[in-house]
């Protein structure tokens, strides 16, 4: 696994633990098909079925943020895999609907190796 692999993974991990706190429970992971990928797919608080999109960056003071990686392009991929997801039957889409949040987390990297969770900004229904 490469380090941004790892990155990802670990991102994608406390991700998780955050949406697990909130009061989300987890559905499914790192869903892929052809034509898009899902990072987390969980069911709200409030039933309405979520598509998470993770971006982890190393903390750095350069002033780039994590969410300055959600492009366009990027959105418009996570749009079309959730509505395909929605529509496909593997798990009921309550009258709440779907919607898609990102989730941006930078890490710091410790002397022993690993990462620890430095911030997180939840953004819904982007």
């Amino acid at each position: 696994m490469n380090r941004k692999t790892e990155l990802g993974k670990i991102g994608e991990d406390l991700a998780c633990g955050y949406l697990v706190e909130k009061g989300y429970k987890i559905i499914e992971r790192n869903w892929k098909k052809p034509w898009g990928e899902l990072d987390i797919i969980a069911r709200g608080p409030d039933k309405t079925l979520v598509f998470v999109e993770v971006k982890t960056m190393k903390h750095f003071t350069s002033g780039i943020k994590p969410e300055d990686q959600m492009t366009a392009a990027k959105l418009g991929k996570v749009r079309r895999a959730a509505s395909l997801y929605a529509g496909s039957g593997r798990t009921t889409v309550s009258k709440r609907g779907w919607r898609i949040d990102a989730l941006a987390l930078t890490v710091n990297l410790k002397e022993d190796g690993e990462y620890t969770l430095a911030s997180i900004a939840h953004y819904e229904n982007i």
